[in-house]
């Protein structure tokens, strides 16, 4: 990953998620569930999950985002809640996944940067990266080049496709992260 957009990145919009990009989220989420290790999920979750579940993030106050490209979403981002106890209500984790063969374009870099000054802009301090397998350089390298610092991982948290993963911890601050004391 370079460390910035690509031009092809640069033709994409983003905007907030809307209902109608529910289809294509879970095309997107489908292949990644199928095919790598970003997630843990095994089964694909259908349509109607993936609606609640962006209705959950939306309704929790949380930016949930599309990237378009020439009319198609070629990708999304969202943040949620890190951990549910009130004293993490200044922390998120965020989520970025790219339409398959759009992989290494920067639409991914356009679409965390985007999201990173949405949850600024909403006043959230942290935001952790959780990162399936510590050899998925392409995110790694994505979240460094924003920001992002290592720290940790957790070997062999998952078992997926025959073999143990790995989850990488990745960390950046947002705003006055921890220099002043919260107002939310």
């Amino acid at each position: 990953m370079t460390d910035g957009p690509s031009r092809a990145a640069a033709a994409v919009m983003i905007r907030p998620c809307e209902e109608a990009d529910v289809a294509a989220i879970t095309a997107i989420y489908h292949h990644h569930v199928l095919h790598g290790a970003a997630s843990f999920e095994i089964e694909p979750p259908d349509a109607a999950e993936m609606a609640r579940r962006r209705r959950a993030v939306l309704d929790g106050g949380y930016p949930y985002l599309v990237a378009e490209q020439a009319g198609r979403v070629v990708g999304y981002a969202y943040a949620s809640a890190h951990r549910p106890r009130p004293a993490y209500r200044n922390t998120v984790e965020n989520s970025v996944y790219v339409e398959p063969g759009r992989e290494r374009q920067g639409i991914g870099h356009v679409l965390l940067a985007a999201l990173l000054e949405e949850c600024e802009q909403r006043g959230f301090r942290q935001v952790v990266a959780v990162i399936g397998d510590s050899g998925h350089e392409a995110s790694i390298g994505l979240h460094r080049a924003l920001g992002f610092r290592m720290v940790g991982t957790l070997q062999s948290a998952g078992f997926k496709f025959g073999r143990w993963i790995d989850i990488v911890l990745m960390q950046r601050a947002l705003g006055p992260g921890d220099d002043t004391p919260p107002t939310r």
